[in-house]
């Protein structure tokens, strides 16, 4: 299996440069505060196509023979990888297809779609896609263009860790998201050769944490617990090359939670005015949940890609506020007689919520004679604010049921 080494990595820099964009690092004081470092955030969302596959895909497009491309490439995808195959081989004039899983977030298959690629969609995570993709290139004789265990793509990838020591002068810790292991092993061989000290650190979901399973078994290992929001490393297996430059390279692998993730994506959005997708969140997650325990270094945390769903952003936003204490949904029945809804209305007024939504109803089966039921969401301060508000409501005479969780 062929290694990658930093000259590769260079070497990758200069075959993509004038597409792939640098990207910037911006310092995110609130993370600073919270951890207990001064925290980094390498803006890979803000990158062509709005992630770092576009670094991987057009470098290993550059190194393709002739009678490769005019075969045109396959490839498979979670989204990401996807949009830089796409766009890679439309500006070389090369037929692509690509595979991706049926529950790859609209915007992306359309984003694909847009850079003049087929898509075929199968199955549920990357995984389903890869088979599929398989599949085709068999059939078709096309270039299989591997998402993450290639060396090119690896080493693609990896032109993030020189920018970023461009950037700053002392890097201690960078952490970067873990799928297939594509973007962190070629992150991990470019900064260990310029800084054997630096400390890389690896973020999965918990849900799909194949790389952590795999390097405590000792080997490539599938796990998948549940699916993930964080599509974009939704990989069940990952790559025995990745795996064998993670084994050498990276020094830590933590998971976070769902929870964790839409949290970040939330303090991202609202803190820093960052879009990231579930899989550009988990650095910052990692943070948040202090799972990167040192204290007074220069952190790096790599956010991925910024390609979500406008609708799942709403609704993990939506989340987030619950969580916070931000939002109260709750239940309640009055007396069915004039007058009453506007005594209601007043006491939420006395409490300094503010009223997002109000329905009313006689028609629920649980609801007796001479009685209505009221939905009702509210905007609030914090989970103290969410106590003072159910305390008052009750105090006053009516049932509280919380509908939040």
């Amino acid at each position: 299996m062929a290694k990658v080494t930093l000259e590769d990595v260079k070497k990758a820099r200069e075959a993509i440069s004038g597409i792939a964009v640098k990207t910037k690092l911006l310092e995110c004081t609130a993370l600073s505060n919270m951890s207990n470092n001064r925290v980094f955030l390498k803006l890979e969302n803000l990158q062509k196509t709005g992630s770092f596959k576009i670094r991987g895909a057009v470098n290993k497009i550059a190194n393709l023979t002739e009678e490769e491309k005019q075969c045109g490439v396959i490839a498979s995808s979670a989204g990401n990888h996807a949009q830089g195959v796409a766009l890679g081989a439309k500006m070389n004039g090369i037929k692509a297809t690509i595979a991706m899983p049926a529950t790859a977030p609209l915007a992306k298959v359309a984003a694909t779609k847009s850079y003049g690629a087929e898509v075929v969609l199968n199955g549920l995570v990357y995984d389903d896609a890869y088979a599929k993709a398989v599949e085709i290139q068999k059939e078709t004789g096309a270039t299989f263009l591997h998402p993450f265990n290639d060396p090119y793509v690896i080493a693609g990838q990896g032109t993030i860790a020189l920018e970023i020591f461009e950037d700053l002068e002392n890097v201690d810790i960078i952490l970067a998201p873990i799928g297939g292991g594509g973007i962190i092993s070629g992150i991990a061989v470019a900064a260990k050769a310029l800084n054997p000290k630096v400390k890389i650190i690896g973020v999965q979901s918990e849900n799909i944490g194949s790389m952590k399973a795999s390097r405590e078994a000792g080997e490539v290992t599938t796990f998948f617990k549940a699916p993930t929001i964080a599509d974009g490393i939704a990989v069940k297996t990952p790559g025995d090359l990745t795996f064998e430059i993670i084994e050498e390279f990276v020094d830590e692998i933590v998971t976070v939670t769902e929870e964790e993730i839409a949290q970040a994506i939330l303090f991202l959005t609202e803190k820093d005015k960052i879009v990231a997708e579930g899989a550009g969140a988990v650095c910052t997650a990692a943070i948040m949940s202090g799972k990167v325990k040192e204290t007074n270094k220069n952190v790096v945390g790599v956010i991925s890609g910024g390609n979500i769903d406008v609708n799942m952003l709403y609704r993990i936003i939506d989340k987030g506020l619950e969580k916070e204490g931000r939002r109260l949904c709750f239940n309640t029945i009055l007396p069915d007689k004039c007058g009453e809804m506007l005594k209601f209305i007043n006491l939420i007024a006395e409490t300094k919520a503010n009223i997002l939504h109000i329905n009313q109803s006689r028609m629920g089966n649980e609801v007796l004679l001479g009685t209505q039921e009221v939905d009702i969401v509210l905007e609030t301060f914090d989970n103290d604010h969410i106590k003072d508000i159910i305390s008052k409501v009750e105090e006053n005479g009516y049932q509280v049921k919380v509908k939040n969780k």
